[in-house]
């Protein structure tokens, strides 16, 4: 083998190397943010909701809502943090740039996170949260076979349940009904968008602007909803403290290291003085 192609190879397999490291760091931090979004939700979530269910293809349905729910969080608290931690990655690189173990605290493993908490925000924003909650939602198209149906349940074997048998059935025909919802739902909202763009563009370009959908219409609605956020949190962040240090003020007890004994002693001597003179 020349020594071109042998350079060429172990380029090449330094590349796949660092792929496979990131794609390791990525899932391994996702997996840390998802166990600790599925405790954080566990602790705070209604036990009524969740756990008092008797009825199998509810407490199914409430499990994937769950998991949703989960992943929405793991991927807003990603979202969160990834600023903090590509600025921290960044000041441990400049104080040890010869460092060989810090050396995957790269711009391309970066650049990759940006890349995943966009993608996975699109897509928990549009499809993954309004499915979760239409999931909930949903009972089925009228005539699904479902668990209660028992005059339509065919013989099944003795080592078969008739419960586990039709309970795909009946969460498959949820799974149809929220497609379709948030499909139509979907349609709505683009159209919505189309007619307002082609009403303020009022040109041909804005009219047939609708294939532009992954470069422009779903990063400005994640612009927006951002923006909605981060206004809404500079409206409620002072209300919030407001309400905080008043809270705390009533629960805590003042110190009493400056009040004057002698004068509290008067004033009690008075009021006593008081209250016979009135006997």
């Amino acid at each position: 083998m020349a020594p071109v192609e042998q350079d060429a190879l172990a380029v090449r397999e330094q590349l796949f190397h660092e792929r496979v490291r990131e794609c390791i760091i990525c899932a391994l931090l996702f997996a840390s943010l998802y166990i600790l979004c599925h405790f954080i939700i566990t602790h705070f979530k209604k036990h009524t909701d969740f756990t008092a269910v008797h009825d199998d293809e509810d407490a199914a349905v409430n499990k994937i809502a769950l998991e949703l729910c989960t992943f929405t969080l793991a991927v807003a608290l990603g979202a969160v943090l990834l600023l903090p931690f590509s600025i921290i990655s960044n000041e441990v690189l400049l104080s040890f740039p010869q460092n060989y173990y810090i050396q995957w605290l790269n711009g391309s493993l970066i650049h990759g996170l940006w890349n995943l908490v966009f993608l996975f925000s699109n897509m928990s924003l549009v499809f993954l949260m309004p499915f979760a909650y239409f999931f909930t939602e949903s009972e089925g198209f009228a005539g699904s076979k479902k668990v209660g149906d028992a005059p339509h349940v065919h013989p099944v074997p003795p080592f078969c349940g008739s419960v586990l048998t039709q309970l795909p059935q009946g969460i498959m025909a949820r799974v149809y009904e929220t497609s379709v919802v948030l499909l139509l739902l979907t349609l709505l909202v683009l159209g919505m968008v189309w007619v307002a763009s082609a009403i303020v563009g009022n040109d041909a370009a804005s009219r047939q602007s609708l294939h532009d959908l992954w470069e422009y219409y779903l990063p400005y609605l994640y612009s927006c909803i951002s923006l909605f956020g981060v206004l809404l949190l500079l409206l409620c962040t002072p209300f919030g403290l407001s309400i905080m240090f008043t809270v705390t003020g009533k629960l805590l007890v003042k110190p009493r290291l400056l009040e004057d004994l002698d004068e509290q002693l008067s004033c009690t001597r008075f009021e006593e003085a008081a209250v016979s003179h009135r006997i």
